[in-house]
């Protein structure tokens, strides 16, 4: 009798908590966990499946073209089949989706080109759910202080969509605004993606990426959080505001919230847009040089770090004096580097740097990574094969070759590349991916041979590393001792980065990129 009482009971509540979520999310079934859960379940049982019936029905020569081909087949079936749970889902699985759009160094390729469509497709949601939001948050009609509200928004992500607007004072603001059932469905999506992560683990024996959900549990909650996001815009501008050509949007605090923020409109190409910049004249190199400048600083020497640069959130344009202006998007995510993590990161670059094997290996094992694996860690780190560290990796232009180089050993080194990133500090998992898309702005600008690159990075790894002896130095004679030894270390890298301009460059051109 117990138990039935005890059962009826556990319906009743399962009935009641359903009817409560359904009059939450205005009677939308696809806010109900139980509704996502089941269909997360479903398609990963069809991936499997489709696995079983396609590629695994039998033994195959696995050297062979036959194999190949069908396995990428294969796999395009499984991608297209995942990414249409993805945009069914939305939400935290769109982010997760734009996480396996960039790993190209640990998933299949046909995974990874799929999913690349969420970066700039994403889902979007009808103007008046969006409406709905901001009437919960800032208890007002939308009407109320928006005298224009373009219906068509000016980017779609996987948590947010950003509209154009003009306030009643017509000023135009970029409106901001969560995904109306995002915040409510995320605990139930972490946990549906870890199950997801360790069925896609025995499909893929070397498919470790449970770090991919650790991390996204981390870091969703604060990405959630609109109001922190406009902390971290002042923070940063704050921090570079001796940079001119650098914008970050102005934030409205009065018309802003946890789901809804409200900032100032700045005009600009995407970063990567090739046609834009062509057409206002802008040099692609001094883009470059400044992105680098920029993010440099933050890595080694503020340890605030922007850590979602992908194209659509850097922009560029011409100011009517014809100055550059670098203009600074979505600050939801930012990396806080600890003070000993940036010494061990400056000193592994400075180690690559100078060709000091023993040097990486120690600064690779501070950084959490073990025995000779620290060979694959400064390969990702850097994104050019061993060959060319071993060279110099300041004096060896990146080529076709070398991209072609990594493409094929990547699936060769696919089980330890997961063991590196099971085993390194999390703090270097945004540096990662930080790393990985400047890489990308630069290959599409045609900018990766740049001499500053390394010229500037160097630099700010000579002051993190200088900055962190000088802090734990009490006497003042030994301090002033670290800081002449500062500056000459300094003066030397001047020099010798302006002999490998001359040399590689010629005087202008050397001459140009220094300037």
């Amino acid at each position: 009798m117990l138990r039935r009482v005890l059962g009826f009971s556990a319906l009743g509540a399962g009935l009641v908590s359903t009817g409560l979520s359904l009059h939450t999310n205005d009677y939308e079934l696809n806010s109900l966990g139980i509704v996502r859960l089941t269909r997360s379940a479903c398609a990963v049982v069809d991936v499997a499946l489709t696995y079983k019936r396609e590629l695994y029905y039998k033994e195959w020569d696995k050297s062979t073209p036959e194999y190949k081909a069908e396995k990428s087949r294969v796999h395009k079936i499984a991608a297209e089949k995942l990414l249409e749970l993805i945009c069914t889902n939305k939400g935290v699985y769109i982010k997760v989706g734009q996480h396996i759009g960039a790993l190209e160094y640990l998933l299949p390729k046909e995974f990874v080109q799929t999913m690349k469509v969420l970066h700039s497709d994403a889902p979007q949601n009808p103007i008046e759910d969006l409406y709905k939001v901001i009437r919960q948050d800032l208890k007002r009609n939308p009407e109320d202080f928006f005298d224009d509200f373009e219906r068509e928004p000016l980017g779609t992500a996987s948590l947010a969509q950003v509209h154009k607007a003009r306030l009643k004072t017509g000023e135009v603001v970029a409106v901001k605004v969560q995904h109306p059932y995002v915040k409510g469905n995320s605990r139930v999506d972490m946990k549906t993606m870890e199950l997801a992560v360790k069925v896609l683990a025995l499909i893929f024996p070397d498919f470790k990426i449970q770090w991919l959900v650790e991390e996204s549990k981390k870091n969703l909650p604060i990405e959630l959080d609109f109001l922190n996001e406009g902390k971290n815009a002042e923070k940063v501008a704050e921090q570079f505001k001796k940079y001119s050509w650098l914008r970050v949007p102005k934030i409205y605090w009065e018309l802003s919230s946890s789901r809804v923020l409200v900032m100032e409109y700045l005009e600009g190409g995407h970063v990567t847009d090739l046609d834009y910049i062509k057409k206002h004249n802008i040099d692609a190199f001094a883009v470059a040089n400044r992105i680098g400048q920029l993010y440099s600083e933050m890595i080694f020497s503020t340890g605030f770090v922007h850590s979602d640069p992908h194209p659509g959130n850097i922009l560029v344009r011409q100011t009517p004096k014809n100055n550059l202006e670098i203009v600074l998007l979505d600050h939801g995510l930012y990396a806080n580097l600890s003070d000993k993590f940036r010494y061990e990161y400056s000193k592994l670059w400075l180690s690559i740097l100078n060709v000091d094997r023993k040097s990486m290996r120690q600064h690779s094992e501070q950084l959490g990574i073990k025995g000779d694996l620290y060979g694959l860690f400064v390969c990702m780190v850097t994104g050019r094969p061993w060959d060319t560290l071993m060279q110099g990796i300041n004096k060896v232009k990146y080529s076709k070759e070398e991209k072609n180089t990594l493409q094929s050993n990547t699936s060769l080194v696919l089980p330890h590349i997961s063991d590196v990133l099971e085993q390194v500090d999390r703090q270097m998992l945004l540096i990662l991916k930080t790393n990985d898309l400047i890489r990308g702005i630069e290959s599409t600008l045609r900018t990766q041979n740049r001499m500053t690159a390394f010229w500037v990075m160097s630099k700010c790894c000579v002051q993190s590393s200088y900055a962190e002896q000088l802090a734990k130095q009490p006497e003042a004679a030994k301090r002033w001792q670290l800081r002449l030894r500062e500056r000459w270390d300094l003066f030397k890298l001047n020099i010798y980065y302006l002999y490998l301009g001359l040399i590689n460059f010629g005087f202008l051109a050397a001459l140009k990129q220094v300037l």
